[in-house]
């Protein structure tokens, strides 16, 4: 019998590592407890999933636990949640919560990948019937469900990315959507111009924004919530809510094994995915990061980062010596007819890291001049001002702008300066882009900005 590895978690993370590893020691005895019910999901599927352009929760699913087990020899269960990591004894306790039994398993590695949680706010009526997050399969199950069936009037808290790409599949099936944020823009991290794009995207498809808007409470009747209460003293019916103002990590059961927590309560791990106690490997939402431009901590829950640490986790605690480099926060997402996506730092992080950013904005379509269908791509690029060099990008316009800005994140990822950057040879064609592409002029526009020595 090999080395015990458990792993507490599934999804991107938790199976990332567990697949990993046993690629690489077919010996290992590897056990994956889950507690919900789905081990391997596209997580951020659900938006299209409750919108209907995704018709069953099965089409989220990667891979089911029994195919694990079977096809990978990786015993996984679902509907199974470990409630403690004893690390002198180095064994978990495990809960099946369909029969309320524990029991304990003895490991001589273990992974956390117990990801993040919900952040539930301390508003009165927020523990009601209605009041809805989106974080799981079930959770997609359940506002599916209410959505389909007696909802008429919603309200969004939070103008992040999962509050925009609901209010436009919750107005797709019909359904009055209030979105409220009580910050001055929405998607604060891009630049305010850009944010003001967003915003009016939304209002001219029918989503009413509230922005500066605190929500003080649910009212409710009979347990339901029905209304919602702003500190403008506004009252707004609804029929349901839907809470999506971020996440923090699921770091109990870490804290209590008193494994060292960073930003956020986020676990601490070296580049390669070690906690403080050397038998114990952590990845995905629950970690905290390196940021590639500053190489501070910083705390950015995606799958993609959370697919890259596990893999590197797995392949550690199997012997190898890989390293997770760190993120960019690299980010990106469609709202209607507007894709929005972005990379590195915003000039205010740029700021507080004690840098001096410059900023640069262009507009260029993404076709050429004379090819028809083309549409507007504005791109905005952060630099240092005395260097030159890109410390992040921010787009908005078409489909396109995704791909645009996937070529800045390679660049501040190997430090170009936006002189190097305006150099690249790019792809051209009228189809596809303008002789100079918005990426290029984006950067020689930007040199300008940079200060002469």
């Amino acid at each position: 019998m090999g080395e015990k590895l458990i792993v507490i978690g599934g999804t991107a993370a938790g199976l990332s590592a567990a697949s990993k590893a046993r690629r690489l020691n077919p010996e290992l005895d590897i056990k994956v407890f889950e507690k919900s019910g789905y081990v391997s999901y596209g997580a951020c599927g659900l938006p299209y999933f409750v919108g209907g352009l995704i018709d069953e929760p099965e089409d989220l699913i990667a891979i089911s636990a029994n195919d694990l087990t079977i096809k990978r020899n990786i015993s996984t269960f679902t509907h199974h949640e470990v409630t403690k990591i004893d690390r002198e004894k180095k064994s978990v306790s495990v809960m099946n919560l369909n029969t309320k039994e524990t029991r304990n398993y003895m490991y001589d590695k273990l992974v956390i990948a117990t990801g993040a949680v919900p952040i539930k706010p301390s508003i009165p009526g927020v523990h009601s019937n209605g009041v809805y997050y989106l974080r799981t399969v079930e959770d997609g199950i359940i506002l599916k469900e209410r959505a389909l069936t007696s909802g008429k009037i919603a309200a969004i808290i939070g103008g992040g990315f999962i509050g925009l790409e609901m209010a436009e599949e919750l107005m797709r099936r019909g359904i009055s959507v209030h979105l409220y944020e009580m910050m001055d823009r929405l998607l604060p991290f891009l630049d305010a111009n850009f944010s003001d794009i967003v915003k009016e995207n939304l209002e001219r498809n029918g989503i009413k924004v509230h922005l500066n808007t605190k929500v003080d409470e649910f009212q409710t009747e009979n347990g339901h919530v029905k209304a919602v209460m702003t500190s403008k003293g506004e009252k707004q019916d609804v029929d349901f809510v839907l809470l999506s103002i971020g996440v923090k990590p699921a770091t109990d059961l870490a804290k209590a094994a008193e494994l060292e927590l960073g930003i956020k309560d986020a676990i601490v791990v070296d580049d390669g995915m070690q906690t403080n106690d050397l038998s114990i490997w952590a990845c995905g939402d629950c970690v905290q990061m390196k940021h590639l431009v500053t190489g501070r901590p910083t705390y950015v829950p995606l799958g993609t980062t959370a697919n890259k640490q596990g893999k590197v986790a797995g392949e550690n605690l199997a012997g190898g010596k890989e390293i997770f480099p760190g993120v960019l926060g690299s980010m990106v997402t469609k709202v209607f007819d507007l894709t929005i996506a972005a990379t590195g730092l915003s000039a205010e992080q740029a700021k507080q890291a004690g840098l001096n950013p410059a900023i640069s904005i262009i507009t260029k379509a993404d076709k050429a001049s004379y090819y028809p269908g083309g549409k507007d791509n504005k791109i905005c690029l952060i630099l240092d001002k005395s260097t030159g060099r890109l410390l992040g990008a921010q787009g908005i316009g078409s489909e396109s702008v995704a791909g645009r800005i996937n070529v800045f994140a390679a660049a501040i990822t190997c430090g170009m300066t936006v002189t190097q950057i305006s150099e690249l040879d790019l792809v051209y064609a009228p189809p596809v882009a303008p002789v100079y592409d918005p990426v290029l002029i984006a950067a020689s526009q930007a040199i300008k900005m940079v200060e002469r020595q």
